[in-house]
């Protein structure tokens, strides 16, 4: 259970930082920070979740992780759906609590409350296909640090950095693509308070990054060979 709720409140953060960052700080333009301060958010957060409890789960709070690091054979394949169910728990909990937090404001533009999409709902208009190879792309990368940064031969203690800084990257290369997935437990999050449309695209929220994890996984396990 410490595993679970480890995973649980890292992915509470991490949702928090999306929600924060995109909806109240980004939506203000007088003291938001726009793209770049929600990249960093979420990096950041990442990066002190990892330091904070990634001793007890090993910091996945992404299914598109967990799934990733089993194809780098760094996983059990019985713990996946506990620890998938305890992400898009946390994940939800916290965009509820955001939704509640943001509906205290009479005139918020919530929008598609930070969801993740593609074609309408892309930030910059990108078709399906561009958020599909996007996603499945950074994702990938996305493990290949994660794997290589933990590796017993990389330096000791500097994983999460490297991790929060990669994200951070990663999301600033494709919010205007898809407003930045890499993470099924984020979009799903985000798409039960986004409206139809979110949640009509979700799948490809769910089906890039686990793909992309997979891949990343693989490369991850050929170059490493711990």
């Amino acid at each position: 259970m410490r595993e679970l709720t480890a995973e649980f409140v890292g992915t509470f953060m991490l949702v928090s930082a999306v929600c924060g960052a995109a909806l109240f700080s980004a939506a203000f333009p007088e003291v938001g920070s726009g793209i770049l301060g929600v990249s960093f958010a979420v990096g950041l957060t990442v990066l002190a979740m990892a330091y904070a409890v990634g001793h007890i789960s090993g910091g996945h709070f992404n299914p598109a992780v967990t799934i990733g690091l089993w194809a780098a054979g760094k996983f059990e394949t019985s713990e996946i759906p506990r620890y998938v169910a305890a992400q898009v728990a946390g994940g939800a909990m916290a965009a509820l609590i955001f939704y509640i937090i943001a509906s205290g404001k009479a005139d918020i533009a919530l929008g598609n409350f930070a969801s993740n999409g593609y074609g309408s709902a892309s930030p910059g208009g990108f078709s399906w296909f561009s958020a599909f190879v996007a996603e499945v792309v950074v994702t990938a990368l996305f493990l290949i640090v994660i794997v290589g940064a933990t590796s017993g031969k990389a330096p000791a203690g500097f994983a999460p950095i490297a991790i929060g800084l990669a994200l951070a990257a990663f999301h600033l290369m494709t919010i205007p693509v898809s407003n930045a997935s890499l993470n099924p437990a984020r979009s799903t999050a985000t798409a039960l308070f986004g409206g139809g449309t979110a949640l009509a695209q979700l799948w490809l929220f769910w089906v890039a990054p686990i793909l992309g994890g997979v891949i990343g996984g693989v490369v991850a396990r050929f170059l490493q060979d711990d």
